[in-house]
C-alpha cells in the first residue's frame, strides 16, 4: 500500500474526549459511523469490537474502523484514562478513507502525543474562533505519529540527539560535497560508529538520506521551472549531471528532463 496517498486526506472531527472513567463507565454496544482512535494512558478497559474482546491497557492504541460494532467497560478497580477521537477521513474527491492502523497495538507512553492530545482537548472544549482548523491539524499530527510508529516503524521523536543534529547539518549543507566523515565530525562521532547509529535510527544509510534530501530539493526546483537540469544538479550538490539524472530517475521513476514546471 502506498501510504503517501494519505497526505492529501482531510479529517472531520466528530467528537473528542479526554476520558477519566469511573468503575461503572461503559460504552453501549452499537455500530459506529466514524473511526474511533483511542490512546490509553492509564488503567485498563475491555472493548468488544465485532464480537472480539480486546483488553486495552496503558500505552495501547485502538483504531476501530468506521462501521464496526463496538462496546466497552472499565476494568475496575483500576482507573481508566484515555484520549478518544471520533472522526472521519476523506480523500480530496470526497470518498471515505480507512486508516491503515492495526485494530489494537502498543506504542507506550509518549509525552509528545499526550501534549498533542491535551491541546486538542483544549481546542475542542473552548471552541474559540478557528478551533476547527487547529483541531484538524492536531488530529493529523496525532495520526501521523501513530502512522510513523506502527506503519513506517520509525520514531523520529526518539532519535538519538546526535542523529537529530546530523539531520539538521545535512539539511543545511546538502548542496556541498558532503562526506560522512564531515557530518560525523560535526556531531563528534567516529565515522564508522556514526554510520551505524544513523542507519539504526533512520533505517537509511547516510548516503541514501543525503541523496533523498538532494533529489527532493531538485524536484522542487525543476517544478518551479526557473532552472535547467544542469543548474539544478549543481545547486543540489551533484558535479556530474549524468549521474544526477540516473539517480533522479531511480528515486522518482522519471528523468529530470520530464518534470513539468
Amino acid at each position: 500500500m502506498d501510504f503517501d496517498t494519505f497526505n492529501d486526506c482531510v479529517p472531520s472531527l466528530e467528537y473528542f474526549r479526554h476520558r477519566i472513567s469511573t468503575p461503572e463507565w461503559l460504552i453501549e454496544y452499537r455500530t459506529t459511523n466514524y473511526i474511533d482512535l483511542t490512546y490509553v494512558i492509564a488503567g485498563q478497559a475491555v472493548y468488544t469490537v465485532n464480537r472480539k474482546k480486546i483488553f486495552a491497557s496503558e500505552g495501547d492504541v485502538l483504531c476501530i474502523p468506521k462501521g464496526s460494532e463496538r462496546s466497552a467497560v472499565s476494568n475496575a478497580p483500576a482507573k481508566f484514562e484515555c484520549f478518544a477521537a471520533n472522526f472521519n477521513l476523506f480523500a480530496p474527491t470526497g470518498e471515505d478513507v480507512a486508516v491503515p492502523l492495526p485494530l489494537h497495538s502498543h506504542v507506550g507512553i509518549h509525552n509528545d502525543l499526550i501534549s498533542h492530545y491535551s491541546k486538542l482537548s483544549e481546542d475542542f472544549l473552548a471552541r474559540s474562533p478557528g478551533y476547527t482548523m487547529r483541531a484538524k491539524a492536531r488530529l493529523m499530527l496525532v495520526l501521523q505519529r501513530f502512522m510513523e510508529m506502527l506503519v513506517y516503524e520509525v520514531d523520529t521523536y526518539r532519535f538519538d540527539p546526535r542523529v537529530k543534529q546530523a539531520i539538521r547539518f545535512i539539511t543545511e549543507h546538502y548542496a556541498e560535497q558532503l562526506k560522512i566523515s564531515e557530518v560525523a565530525a560535526a556531531v563528534s562521532l567516529n565515522p564508522v560508529y556514526f554510520g551505524t547509529l544513523f542507519r539504526r535510527e533512520t533505517r537509511m544509510t547516510f548516503r541514501d538520506y543525503l541523496n533523498t534530501i538532494r533529489i527532493n530539493q531538485a524536484e522542487d526546483m525543476l517544478r518551479a521551472g526557473k532552472w535547467n537540469v544542469t543548474e539544478v544538479a549543481a545547486h543540489c550538490g551533484f558535479s556530474d549531471v549524468f549521474y544526477f539524472s540516473r539517480l533522479f530517475k531511480k528515486y522518482k521513476g522519471i528523468p529530470p528532463s520530464t518534470v513539468n514546471g
